[in-house]
Protein backbone atom coordinates (compact mmCIF):
# COMPACT_ATOMS: atom_id res chain seq x y z
CA UNK A 1 0.00 0.00 0.00
CA UNK A 2 2.89 2.45 0.84
CA UNK A 3 4.69 1.61 -2.59
CA UNK A 4 1.06 2.18 -4.45
CA UNK A 5 0.03 5.68 -2.71
CA UNK A 6 4.02 6.80 -3.04
CA UNK A 7 3.56 6.46 -7.06
CA UNK A 8 2.87 9.58 -8.93
CA UNK A 9 0.61 8.40 -11.16
CA UNK A 10 -1.96 6.99 -8.60
CA UNK A 11 -1.80 9.44 -6.65
CA UNK A 12 -3.03 11.71 -10.11
CA UNK A 13 -5.72 8.79 -10.72
CA UNK A 14 -7.41 9.22 -7.32
CA UNK A 15 -7.17 13.30 -7.09
CA UNK A 16 -8.36 13.83 -10.70
CA UNK A 17 -11.96 12.82 -10.62
CA UNK A 18 -12.22 15.78 -7.55
CA UNK A 19 -10.22 17.81 -9.57
CA UNK A 20 -12.80 17.53 -12.50
CA UNK A 21 -15.84 18.42 -10.56
CA UNK A 22 -14.14 21.03 -8.73
CA UNK A 23 -13.25 22.55 -12.27
CA UNK A 24 -16.77 21.74 -13.53
CA UNK A 25 -18.84 23.06 -10.94
CA UNK A 26 -16.54 26.04 -9.65
CA UNK A 27 -13.92 27.48 -11.89
CA UNK A 28 -15.42 27.30 -15.42
CA UNK A 29 -18.47 29.08 -14.16
CA UNK A 30 -16.44 31.71 -12.10
CA UNK A 31 -14.50 32.41 -15.65
CA UNK A 32 -18.25 31.97 -17.38
CA UNK A 33 -19.95 34.93 -15.26
CA UNK A 34 -16.96 37.11 -15.59
CA UNK A 35 -17.43 36.45 -19.54
CA UNK A 36 -20.84 36.82 -19.98
CA UNK A 37 -20.33 40.50 -17.98
CA UNK A 38 -18.56 41.25 -20.89
CA UNK A 39 -21.45 40.79 -22.73
CA UNK A 40 -25.23 43.35 -23.26
CA UNK A 41 -27.33 39.58 -23.26
CA UNK A 42 -30.91 38.94 -21.79
CA UNK A 43 -29.99 35.10 -21.08
CA UNK A 44 -31.89 33.68 -24.10
CA UNK A 45 -31.05 35.57 -27.32
CA UNK A 46 -27.99 36.94 -29.01
CA UNK A 47 -25.09 38.11 -27.30
CA UNK A 48 -23.37 41.48 -28.15
CA UNK A 49 -19.94 42.05 -26.60
CA UNK A 50 -19.70 45.73 -24.92
CA UNK A 51 -16.29 45.53 -23.19
CA UNK A 52 -16.35 46.74 -19.80
CA UNK A 53 -19.52 48.78 -19.92
CA UNK A 54 -21.12 46.78 -17.30
CA UNK A 55 -18.35 46.49 -14.77
CA UNK A 56 -17.81 50.54 -14.84
CA UNK A 57 -21.58 50.72 -14.45
CA UNK A 58 -21.64 48.48 -11.90
CA UNK A 59 -18.92 50.89 -9.90
CA UNK A 60 -21.37 53.77 -10.58
CA UNK A 61 -24.02 51.79 -9.18
CA UNK A 62 -25.54 52.96 -6.08
CA UNK A 63 -28.09 50.09 -5.49
CA UNK A 64 -25.42 47.98 -5.83
CA UNK A 65 -23.54 49.87 -3.43
CA UNK A 66 -26.28 49.81 -1.54
CA UNK A 67 -26.97 46.28 -1.22
CA UNK A 68 -23.35 45.77 -0.41
CA UNK A 69 -23.37 47.64 2.52
CA UNK A 70 -26.96 46.07 3.86
CA UNK A 71 -24.35 42.38 3.47
CA UNK A 72 -21.88 43.74 5.24
CA UNK A 73 -23.78 44.92 8.11
CA UNK A 74 -24.97 40.96 7.92
CA UNK A 75 -21.60 40.19 8.22
CA UNK A 76 -21.05 42.29 11.39
CA UNK A 77 -24.15 40.72 13.33
CA UNK A 78 -23.61 37.63 11.76
CA UNK A 79 -19.71 37.93 13.38
CA UNK A 80 -21.30 39.65 16.57
CA UNK A 81 -23.43 36.94 17.16
CA UNK A 82 -20.72 34.27 17.33
CA UNK A 83 -19.97 35.65 21.00
CA UNK A 84 -23.29 34.55 21.70
CA UNK A 85 -23.48 31.25 20.37
CA UNK A 86 -20.01 30.97 22.36
CA UNK A 87 -20.83 31.88 25.70
CA UNK A 88 -24.15 28.94 24.93
CA UNK A 89 -21.81 26.74 24.01
CA UNK A 90 -19.72 26.96 27.46
CA UNK A 91 -22.72 26.62 29.46
CA UNK A 92 -23.87 23.62 27.76
CA UNK A 93 -19.94 22.09 27.95
CA UNK A 94 -20.09 22.58 31.92
CA UNK A 95 -22.28 19.95 32.22
CA UNK A 96 -25.09 21.16 33.69
CA UNK A 97 -28.32 19.28 34.21
CA UNK A 98 -30.43 19.26 30.60
CA UNK A 99 -27.37 20.55 28.06
CA UNK A 100 -28.32 17.42 25.89
CA UNK A 101 -32.20 18.47 25.53
CA UNK A 102 -31.31 21.82 25.00
CA UNK A 103 -28.60 21.38 22.52
CA UNK A 104 -30.67 19.38 20.89
CA UNK A 105 -33.34 22.48 20.50
CA UNK A 106 -30.72 24.84 19.56
CA UNK A 107 -30.29 22.04 17.06
CA UNK A 108 -33.54 22.49 15.48
CA UNK A 109 -33.87 25.17 12.88
CA UNK A 110 -31.15 23.59 11.00
CA UNK A 111 -33.65 20.66 10.20
CA UNK A 112 -35.73 23.13 9.01
CA UNK A 113 -35.27 24.96 5.38
CA UNK A 114 -35.23 28.30 4.51
CA UNK A 115 -38.15 28.80 2.67
CA UNK A 116 -40.13 27.24 6.01
CA UNK A 117 -38.16 29.72 8.27
CA UNK A 118 -38.86 32.30 6.19
CA UNK A 119 -42.51 31.70 6.71
CA UNK A 120 -42.50 31.35 10.18
CA UNK A 121 -40.64 34.47 11.27
CA UNK A 122 -42.93 36.17 8.48
CA UNK A 123 -46.26 34.94 10.77
CA UNK A 124 -44.34 36.11 13.68
CA UNK A 125 -43.74 39.72 12.50
CA UNK A 126 -46.91 39.95 11.27
CA UNK A 127 -48.54 43.20 12.23
CA UNK A 128 -51.99 42.17 13.07
CA UNK A 129 -51.95 39.40 14.77
CA UNK A 130 -47.91 38.37 14.89
CA UNK A 131 -46.25 36.87 17.93
CA UNK A 132 -43.73 40.05 18.07
CA UNK A 133 -46.18 42.97 17.88
CA UNK A 134 -48.57 40.31 20.73
CA UNK A 135 -45.75 40.89 23.34
CA UNK A 136 -44.87 44.24 22.33
CA UNK A 137 -48.79 45.28 23.11
CA UNK A 138 -48.62 43.38 26.39
CA UNK A 139 -46.19 45.15 27.64
CA UNK A 140 -47.77 48.19 26.37
CA UNK A 141 -46.06 49.45 23.21
CA UNK A 142 -49.01 51.32 21.26
CA UNK A 143 -47.35 52.26 18.49
CA UNK A 144 -46.28 48.74 17.23
CA UNK A 145 -43.76 48.16 14.39
CA UNK A 146 -44.77 47.13 10.75
CA UNK A 147 -41.57 44.91 10.47
CA UNK A 148 -41.53 43.99 7.05
CA UNK A 149 -43.06 46.83 5.75
CA UNK A 150 -41.15 49.97 7.49
CA UNK A 151 -37.71 50.60 5.31
CA UNK A 152 -36.24 51.74 8.74
CA UNK A 153 -36.15 48.28 10.51
CA UNK A 154 -36.66 45.54 7.76
CA UNK A 155 -33.23 44.85 7.79
CA UNK A 156 -32.48 44.55 11.18
CA UNK A 157 -35.43 42.63 11.58
CA UNK A 158 -34.62 39.96 8.70
CA UNK A 159 -31.40 39.91 10.78
CA UNK A 160 -33.15 37.79 13.92
CA UNK A 161 -33.92 34.93 11.56
CA UNK A 162 -30.93 34.30 9.73
CA UNK A 163 -29.11 34.60 13.51
CA UNK A 164 -31.82 32.35 15.07
CA UNK A 165 -31.89 29.96 11.88
CA UNK A 166 -27.77 29.19 12.09
CA UNK A 167 -27.59 29.33 16.43
CA UNK A 168 -27.38 25.51 16.09
CA UNK A 169 -24.49 25.01 13.46
CA UNK A 170 -22.04 27.12 15.79
CA UNK A 171 -23.12 26.30 19.15
CA UNK A 172 -22.55 22.52 17.88
CA UNK A 173 -19.14 23.32 16.29
CA UNK A 174 -18.36 25.53 19.62
CA UNK A 175 -19.44 22.67 22.13
CA UNK A 176 -17.57 19.69 20.02
CA UNK A 177 -14.26 21.98 20.04
CA UNK A 178 -15.06 22.41 23.90
CA UNK A 179 -15.51 19.12 24.43
CA UNK A 180 -11.80 18.35 23.45
CA UNK A 181 -10.56 20.12 26.13
CA UNK A 182 -8.31 17.72 28.14
CA UNK A 183 -10.04 17.27 31.34
CA UNK A 184 -6.58 17.07 33.12
CA UNK A 185 -5.93 20.86 32.38
CA UNK A 186 -9.28 21.69 33.66
CA UNK A 187 -8.81 19.93 36.57
CA UNK A 188 -5.30 21.27 37.10
CA UNK A 189 -6.52 24.56 37.00
CA UNK A 190 -9.38 24.10 39.59
CA UNK A 191 -6.76 22.79 41.45
CA UNK A 192 -4.85 26.04 41.80
CA UNK A 193 -7.65 27.94 42.53
CA UNK A 194 -9.24 29.19 38.83
CA UNK A 195 -12.82 30.67 38.94
CA UNK A 196 -14.94 28.84 36.18
CA UNK A 197 -14.58 32.52 34.19
CA UNK A 198 -11.03 31.99 34.52
CA UNK A 199 -10.62 28.86 32.97
CA UNK A 200 -13.48 29.62 30.37
CA UNK A 201 -11.30 32.86 29.57
CA UNK A 202 -7.45 31.81 30.04
CA UNK A 203 -7.82 27.99 29.22
CA UNK A 204 -10.82 27.17 27.60
CA UNK A 205 -10.82 29.56 24.69
CA UNK A 206 -7.27 30.37 24.13
CA UNK A 207 -7.50 26.04 23.72
CA UNK A 208 -10.30 26.84 21.05
CA UNK A 209 -9.47 29.78 19.02
CA UNK A 210 -8.33 28.17 16.02
CA UNK A 211 -12.20 27.00 16.22
CA UNK A 212 -13.42 30.83 16.20
CA UNK A 213 -11.24 31.85 13.54
CA UNK A 214 -12.76 28.95 11.46
CA UNK A 215 -16.29 30.56 12.28
CA UNK A 216 -15.58 34.02 11.85
CA UNK A 217 -14.59 33.25 7.97
CA UNK A 218 -17.74 31.10 7.87
CA UNK A 219 -19.81 33.73 9.53
CA UNK A 220 -18.38 36.95 7.04
CA UNK A 221 -18.65 35.06 3.96
CA UNK A 222 -21.76 33.09 4.21
CA UNK A 223 -23.33 36.36 4.83
CA UNK A 224 -21.84 38.17 2.15
CA UNK A 225 -23.92 36.11 -0.40
CA UNK A 226 -26.70 35.18 1.89
CA UNK A 227 -29.90 35.32 -0.19
CA UNK A 228 -32.43 32.82 0.24
CA UNK A 229 -34.44 33.63 3.45
CA UNK A 230 -34.21 37.34 2.50
CA UNK A 231 -35.08 37.23 -0.75
CA UNK A 232 -38.51 34.92 0.21
CA UNK A 233 -39.40 37.12 3.30
CA UNK A 234 -38.67 40.75 1.78
CA UNK A 235 -37.76 40.57 -1.97
CA UNK A 236 -35.18 43.33 -1.27
CA UNK A 237 -38.00 45.54 -0.29
CA UNK A 238 -39.48 47.78 0.91
CA UNK A 239 -37.98 50.13 -1.93
CA UNK A 240 -34.45 47.84 -1.84
CA UNK A 241 -33.99 48.59 2.09
CA UNK A 242 -33.08 44.50 2.72
CA UNK A 243 -31.85 44.27 -0.64
CA UNK A 244 -28.10 42.33 -0.45
CA UNK A 245 -25.47 42.05 -3.44
CA UNK A 246 -26.86 38.44 -3.90
CA UNK A 247 -30.43 39.53 -4.14
CA UNK A 248 -29.82 42.01 -6.19
CA UNK A 249 -28.17 40.02 -9.03
CA UNK A 250 -30.76 37.14 -8.95
CA UNK A 251 -32.83 40.54 -9.55
CA UNK A 252 -31.13 41.65 -12.46
CA UNK A 253 -30.16 38.63 -14.10
CA UNK A 254 -33.91 36.63 -13.45
CA UNK A 255 -36.14 39.20 -13.38
CA UNK A 256 -35.53 42.01 -15.35
CA UNK A 257 -33.37 39.66 -18.03
CA UNK A 258 -30.48 41.72 -17.65
CA UNK A 259 -28.04 38.77 -17.80
CA UNK A 260 -25.38 40.68 -18.78
CA UNK A 261 -25.12 43.14 -15.93
CA UNK A 262 -26.11 40.32 -13.50
CA UNK A 263 -23.30 38.31 -14.19
CA UNK A 264 -20.71 41.62 -13.68
CA UNK A 265 -22.93 41.97 -9.87
CA UNK A 266 -22.10 38.33 -9.55
CA UNK A 267 -18.37 38.32 -10.50
CA UNK A 268 -18.42 41.71 -8.32
CA UNK A 269 -19.93 39.25 -5.33
CA UNK A 270 -16.74 36.90 -5.54
CA UNK A 271 -14.62 39.98 -5.92
CA UNK A 272 -15.51 41.37 -2.66
CA UNK A 273 -15.69 37.64 -1.27
CA UNK A 274 -12.58 36.74 -1.91
CA UNK A 275 -11.02 40.21 -0.12
CA UNK A 276 -12.81 39.75 2.45
CA UNK A 277 -11.99 36.35 3.38
CA UNK A 278 -8.35 37.71 2.51
CA UNK A 279 -8.59 40.38 5.49
CA UNK A 280 -10.18 38.28 7.96
CA UNK A 281 -7.67 35.77 7.53
CA UNK A 282 -5.05 38.66 8.33
CA UNK A 283 -7.33 40.22 11.44
CA UNK A 284 -7.43 36.63 12.71
CA UNK A 285 -4.07 35.92 12.21
CA UNK A 286 -1.90 35.39 15.26
CA UNK A 287 1.65 34.74 15.83
CA UNK A 288 1.58 30.93 16.59
CA UNK A 289 -0.22 31.04 13.00
CA UNK A 290 3.21 32.68 11.94
CA UNK A 291 5.49 30.90 13.69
Amino acid sequence: MKNVMSNKFVIALYTLPALLLILVLIYIPIVLSGYYGLMDWDGIGQMTFIGLENYVTLIKDNYFWSSTWHSFLLAIFSTLSLLLYLAISLVLASKIKGSDLLRKIYLIPMLLSSVAIAQLWMKIFDPTNGMANTLLAFFGVENTPIWLADPAIALYAIFIPVIWQYAGFYILIYYAALKNVPDEVIEAAKIDGASPLQIALKIKLPLISGVFKVTIMLAVVGSLKYFDLIYVMTGGGPNGASEVMASYMYKEAFKLNNFGYGSAIGFGLLVICLVMTWLTMKLTKSKDDVQ
